[in-house]
């Protein structure tokens, strides 16, 4: 069956598609299998804006260097963050200077620190998509149940849905979308259904494996040929058609929707989770950046994460632009679009 699938696929020679990745492990995971080699130059697979702490505010950077400078203070962060530029300097910057900056490798661990060291303000930096969301959740849960004065979050949470129905209303030529597997864990592939009518476009939801991908590029070539637009889920084994329901329950008690900014993009309504307002004494000033942003001169990674090109494209390129010395926001991360693509081509 995969050799038919890979045969037709390679043998496309209809009008050009362009199908994108929402997810930065599907982009990995394409250059791991060779897909594209696999598939008619005539599909492009383009990557979107899949890596959360690629498309996070450089004022929020900011805030965090503050924090980290303050006296009595130190933030908690994954080890991802660390290399994000704000206006100014990178947390692993400020921290050179003097600042305290902690890496966790679990949000619950900054209980545990916040717990030995009350004399310390602690900030955690809660940056991801809806997969991460419900964790930070959890995290607010032991902070109130061990009553931790010490420990607040500054969010940057973004939603993937509103990010789709803005790629959909800006970005006309994308013909379909290879749907994140880890966000519809939570989501559920029911979540695409209005997306997929409103706007006239396959949606399919895929795992990680070579095959898993394949098999729905084709799904999407063969909805595109019959002029047909449905949510198929082909991830079955992990993503149900109503989502993971405890997780959305954690979700609706703490965050509720508002405006996000999301760097190389701008602002996209109604796409960011915010701690509610009952629950604002846990939140060290969340949302007050300046959603206002100039990409670096040459930079070319609004481009790049609305599918307008690849970042082979941008002639900052390996050339100035490197995982060592990030220009855009596109590279920071080992899961943003220039990275992988870094590290792969």
């Amino acid at each position: 069956m995969i050799d038919q699938v890979i045969s037709e696929l390679k043998n496309y020679d209809g009008r050009p598609v362009k199908i994108m990745e929402v997810c930065g492990t599907h982009t990995s995971s394409i250059f791991k299998n060779g897909i594209r080699s696999m598939i008619s130059p005539k599909i492009q697979l383009i990557s979107g804006p899949g890596c959360p702490v690629c498309v996070t505010s450089p004022a929020y950077i900011d805030k965090l260097t503050e924090y980290a400078r303050k006296e009595n203070h130190c933030v908690l962060t994954f080890g991802d963050m660390m290399k994000v530029k704000g206006s100014r300097m990178t947390l692993t910057e400020a921290r050179a200077a003097g600042g305290k900056v902690k890496i966790l490798y679990s949000p619950l661990m900054a209980v545990a620190e916040a717990e030995q060291n009350r004399e310390i303000q602690y900030i955690f930096a809660a940056v991801g998509f809806e997969t991460t969301a419900p964790v930070y959740a959890l995290l607010l849960e032991e902070i109130r149940q061990k009553k931790l004065e010490n420990l607040k979050l500054l969010t940057s949470i973004k939603t993937i849905m509103p990010a789709l129905s803005f790629l959909c209303e800006k970005e006309k030529s994308i013909d379909g979308f290879l749907s994140p597997g880890h966000v519809s864990v939570i989501t559920g592939s029911g979540a695409y259904r209005e997306l997929a009518a409103r706007y006239r476009k396959p949606f399919v939801i895929a795992g990680f494996e070579g095959e898993h991908i394949l098999a729905a590029i084709y799904e999407i070539m063969n909805q595109l040929k019959k002029q047909r637009h449905e949510v198929k889920n082909m991830y079955a084994s992990a993503v149900t058609e109503e989502g993971n329901q405890k997780a959305a329950a954690l979700i609706k008690e703490y965050f509720e929707a508002a405006d996000g900014f999301w760097r190389g993009i701008g602002t996209i309504e109604k796409s960011a989770l915010r701690l509610k307002e009952e629950y604002g004494a846990y939140d060290d000033g969340s949302g007050e950046e300046e959603l206002e942003e100039d990409m670096p001169n040459g930079c070319k990674c609004t481009d790049v994460i609305l599918g307008r090109i690849n970042p082979t494209e941008c002639p900052l390129f390996k050339t100035v632009c490197t995982p060592l010395h990030a220009i855009g926001p596109c590279m920071v991360s080992p899961e943003g679009s220039c990275g992988i693509w870094y590290q792969n081509s």
